[in-house]
């Protein structure tokens, strides 16, 4: 973990070399005044040397003054390295997140991740800058207060004074393990936190419709105390650090006190070096001290960068970008005794067999759950089956580019989301160098164009979070829309216009008929009414295909679709 941590600085070790050098500095600096100490009461203050003792005096002020301007650089230059690993990570960790499949967010709720890449990487970022800054001067202080006390005022009193960093060491690793759980513990409190707010505000509409608030507010305080209670962990591991260090700190200025007094009773030192030593004790006590402050932040760094590292090391979809690449598709597509599950679930589907012929419509009806959207997801490879095969103009999408797979494949579902920015970059998203001919094209083939050209500000209009500013109709025009200028040769429709009302849903259908025209299209549908005029219709339940044909032959059929159908239209077999 220390390698991976280390390898953020190698673009800044220019920098960071800088701000190791300035922290030396200051280190050494440090021990100008106990050593000042010793000489004016061992050499100028007995030899009455007034003006030894005034420029002295004049030359430590000046390299305190020295000191001064390289604690600026550090403090400046060393949290500014800080916030660029910081990015760095956050840069990685975007990255990644673009990189992984779709498995992952169905088990990782949106709120945890920010919470990941917000205060997480803020204390991985206070922790890469303060944490060698802190042990480079707290090292450099106990060698040279070491080498200082020992070699200048009194070698075996110093020893037993360094004789008790062991006991204080053993102290902090036994205490160290403790609080790490406990900081991992506040760790998860903190996103749990996140992901209370972001599914709260993301649904406020919902509550304030249902007047539900005091159920999220029910909710929210769960996780908070949550929070207390991990925080309380953290706080209380925490004290029992600090109090135990501290009366060990303590327990050396008694033993300095006791222990120099003896020596001084028996000789062994004089009344200077024993001021001396007293004096000087606070360049050993002071790092360590330090050190002992640091240890909480230290701990939040190190569970961030833990953290980091779990979905870091999370495993990539594989895009097999050396594979085939899928040119010039026509659009046959085949699933050959297609068995699938998600991770945490029984078997969705099971020995699907589906042919669909270029440039015609397969629709999937049947009951919800049965696995119609789950059809839809496999065929981009957004999930990999677990045995049969899926054909796309006879290449098995497994030996595809999947990049190119999904080049060619566009899709409309029920739950559209738009990107919280302009009406023109939500419609670009399907082809980002699309020209301004080809946008306002794929716009009235949608028939959105004329209700863009009312507003104010037209394809500049800011559709707010989700498309709220927006109605059910007008987003999925916009989406449908976007594929439009995709062009993609298969096209996906799952529910496309079931949430909308029937008067919308009419209008959204002319732009839908104009999409499917030359493309093979698979469409999910729950109202029958909207594809009587497939190709095929294919009965999905059970994760099974019960039934497939037309419009026509499945009513003479009489078995599931025709049972929907009744259900939907309670029509008579006379009717019929």
């Amino acid at each position: 973990m220390l390698k991976r941590f280390v390898y953020y600085y190698k673009d800044h070790r220019l920098m960071f070399a800088l701000d190791m050098t300035a922290s030396f500095f200051i280190a050494l600096i440090g021990l100008g005044y106990p050593i000042l100490t010793r000489l004016l009461l061992h050499t100028f203050i007995p030899n009455g040397n007034v003006s030894k003792i005034v420029w002295s005096g004049l030359g430590l002020l000046g390299i305190y003054a020295v000191r001064m301007l390289l604690r600026y650089f550090i403090q400046y230059y060393g949290h500014v390295i800080g916030v660029e690993m910081q990015a760095q990570m956050r840069r990685d960790l975007f990255n990644k997140l673009q990189k992984l499949p779709y498995s992952f967010y169905d088990e990782h709720e949106s709120g945890k991740i920010m919470s990941r890449m917000s205060v997480d990487l803020m204390d991985i970022s206070e922790l890469a800058h303060h944490g060698p800054e802190n042990f480079f001067i707290c090292g450099i202080s106990i060698i040279g207060s070491f080498v200082y006390l020992a070699i200048f005022v009194n070698l075996t009193l110093t020893l037993i004074i360094f004789a008790c960093v062991p006991i204080l060491v053993t102290i902090s690793i036994i205490l160290r393990k403790r609080m790490l759980g406990a900081f991992k513990k506040s760790r998860e409190a903190i996103a749990l936190i996140n992901a209370s707010v972001e599914s709260s505000i993301t649904g406020i509409r919902v509550t304030k419709a249902f007047n539900n608030t005091e159920k999220e507010t029910e909710k929210f305080e769960h996780s908070n105390e949550e929070f207390v209670k991990a925080r309380t962990g953290v706080f209380k591991n925490m004290a029992q650090f600090m109090s135990t260090t501290e009366f060990v700190t303590d327990a050396f200025n008694v033993i300095v006190i006791v222990a120099g007094g003896l020596f001084l009773i028996q000789g062994k030192i004089d009344a200077v070096d024993y001021t001396t030593f007293i004096t000087s004790l606070s360049l050993f006590l002071s790092p360590i001290n330090t050190l002992t402050r640091f240890i909480e932040q230290l701990q939040d760094g190190i569970t961030g960068f833990q953290r980091f590292l779990e979905i870091m090391d999370q495993k990539e979809e594989d895009l097999n970008l050396s594979g085939i690449n899928l040119n010039d598709v026509k659009g046959d597509i085949e699933l050959r005794d297609v068995s699938f599950n998600y991770e945490t679930s029984g078997e969705i589907l099971h020995d699907v067999n589906l042919k669909i012929k270029h440039g015609t419509m397969l629709a999937l009806v049947g009951e919800s759950g049965g696995g119609k959207t789950t059809i839809c997801h496999i065929i981009p490879r957004f999930y990999k089956i677990n045995s049969g095969h899926i054909l796309i103009d006879g290449h098995d999408i497994d030996d595809l580019n999947i990049v190119s797979l999904r080049d060619n494949i566009g899709i409309v579902q029920q739950d559209v989301f738009l990107f919280n920015g302009t009406i023109r970059d939500n419609i670009l998203y399907g082809k980002l160098n699309a020209t301004e001919e080809e946008l306002i094209e794929a716009s009235k083939n949608a028939g959105i164009y004329d209700y863009v050209m009312s507003l104010p500000k037209g394809f500049e209009t800011v559709v707010g979070e989700r498309g709220v500013k927006l109605s059910g109709g007008q987003k999925q025009r916009i989406s449908i829309a976007r594929v439009f200028l995709k062009n993609p040769a298969i096209l996906i429709l799952d529910e496309a216009t079931s949430a909308l009302d029937n008067a919308t849903e009419m209008a959204i259908q002319k732009a839908l008929d104009n999409l499917t025209k030359g493309r093979t299209t698979i469409v999910v549908a729950h109202r029958l009414s909207t594809i009587k005029n497939a190709d095929e219709i294919a009965v999905i339940s059970g994760g099974m295909v019960k039934e497939i044909g037309s419009h026509e032959e499945l009513l003479k059929n009489r078995k599931e679709y025709y049972a929907l159908y009744q259900a939907q239209f309670k029509v008579n077999e006379n009717e019929d």
